[in-house]
Order: structure tokens, then C-alpha cells, then sequence
């Protein structure tokens, strides 16, 4: 049986690594996660003992196969409690990340499948994040760029929102932004600010940082008017 936290741990890290790359370095680990460098290696050498993780000195760790699988189990959990609180208990997309975060690692597998079941078994969650399926197999997270990196007279449709900061995601919910949102990047400013314009015609301002949290793809173009 594993902890509360080496689970979390084990989360963590495949997400920075999805994020980032690998391996996954100690200071990257403690800063997402909030605790000392020290507390991260102390964790990392056990999980390294339990066989969850590859260490390399100096480098980082990486997941091994059964640590990947952990995490997406937990992932899973995490994902469709997410999706449940949002369309079954009316929660903010807000407020899901950090209920799920407690709720995660005590659910049972008939629990599980339950919710799974009442959801119609969907493939993403409420901030466009895929939802691992019940065989755990790997996720596909896409080559989606994010609003930062495209250009002026871009239209893009948003696919994924970072789930870490509820303050971020009231403020984009409020403004309109959200999985399936269309919108035109129409300025970007260079003291860091990206200004987009909605479908709605609404136009919203936004810092670098929370482009940078905002994943997206080309939208598709407009289809030809046909002959008058």
C-alpha cells in the first residue's frame, strides 16, 4: 500500500514530466509541489526503493513502468471526481481541482467505475485535461501549444486550462474563456500582456504567464461561401 503522499509525488511528477520533459529535477518537484529540495530527495530515495522511480544524480527521476501506472491511476480518480463535482453536484470548474485533490486517493475501484458510469465514461475533464481510461493505458496529451506562443491574427480554439490556480481559472470562466472557446490573438503588448478577441466580439487581456497556462490548437477555417 502506498501513502496519500507518495501518490501525490508520483502525480506530480508524471505531470512535470508531461510538462517539461524528463527527467524531472528535485528543485522543479518540490517547487509544484510547495515543500523543501530536502523533503523532496528524502522522498524520491523511497520511492526509488519501492521501485517507482529511476534516480539519476544530479538529473532527476523519472517514473518507472509501475510508478506511470500508479500515477495514472490516480490521475484517473483525480480527473473524474473533477468531472463529477462540475456536471453532477454543480461546482465551479473553479473549485474541483482542490476537492479532488482530498477526495482522490480514497475512492474505491467500484467507486470508481460507478462514476465512470453515471459520466458516460468521458475523455476529458472540466479544464480539458484527458481522463485516463479504466485499462490505464498512456495518455496521448497532443502537441497543443499555448496561447503564448502564436502570433497576432492567429485564430485558435482553447483545448486545456491549467487547473493549479482557482483565482486564474475564475477570472478565465468569467471572461469567457474555456475548453472549445474560439478567439483571434489581435495584440501582444511588449510589457507581457496577450489581448485576444472572442467569437463574442469581446476582446480580453491577458498576462504572459496566464497564456502560458492556456493550451491550443489552429481553429478550423471558415468553410467557402457558395456561388449567390
Amino acid at each position: 500500500m502506498l501513502s496519500a503522499k507518495m501518490e501525490d509525488y508520483l502525480k506530480a511528477i508524471y505531470e512535470l514530466s508531461k510538462r517539461e520533459g524528463e527527467p524531472v529535477s528535485t528543485s522543479e518537484l518540490a517547487e509544484y509541489l510547495d515543500v523543501t529540495s530536502p523533503t523532496a530527495t528524502s522522498m524520491m530515495a523511497t520511492l526509488d526503493d519501492r521501485g517507482l522511480v529511476e534516480r539519476e544524480k544530479y538529473r532527476g527521476v523519472e517514473l518507472t513502468t509501475e510508478g506511470e501506472t500508479v500515477a495514472l491511476e490516480v490521475l484517473r480518480h483525480h480527473r473524474l471526481i473533477e468531472t463529477y463535482l462540475a456536471e453532477q453536484l454543480d461546482y465551479d470548474w473553479a473549485e474541483v481541482h482542490d476537492e479532488a485533490d482530498r477526495l482522490e486517493h480514497h475512492i474505491s475501484e467500484e467507486f470508481e467505475r460507478r462514476v465512470a458510469e453515471q459520466l458516460d465514461d468521458p475523455d476529458v475533464d472540466p479544464h480539458g485535461d484527458p481522463i485516463p481510461t479504466e485499462t490505464l493505458d498512456p495518455l496521448d496529451h497532443g502537441e497543443a501549444a499555448t496561447l503564448g506562443d502564436h502570433a497576432e491574427g492567429d485564430r485558435l480554439v482553447v483545448r486545456r486550462v491549467s487547473d493549479r490556480d482557482p483565482a486564474e481559472l475564475a477570472y478565465l470562466q468569467e471572461a469567457g474563456i474555456t475548453p472549445g472557446t474560439e478567439l483571434t490573438v489581435t495584440e501582444l503588448a511588449p510589457i507581457g500582456v496577450v489581448t485576444v478577441t472572442l467569437a463574442s466580439g469581446d476582446t480580453v487581456s491577458l498576462s504572459d504567464e496566464v497564456a502560458a497556462s492556456i493550451r491550443v490548437e489552429p481553429a478550423e477555417e471558415p468553410a467557402p461561401n457558395g456561388p449567390a
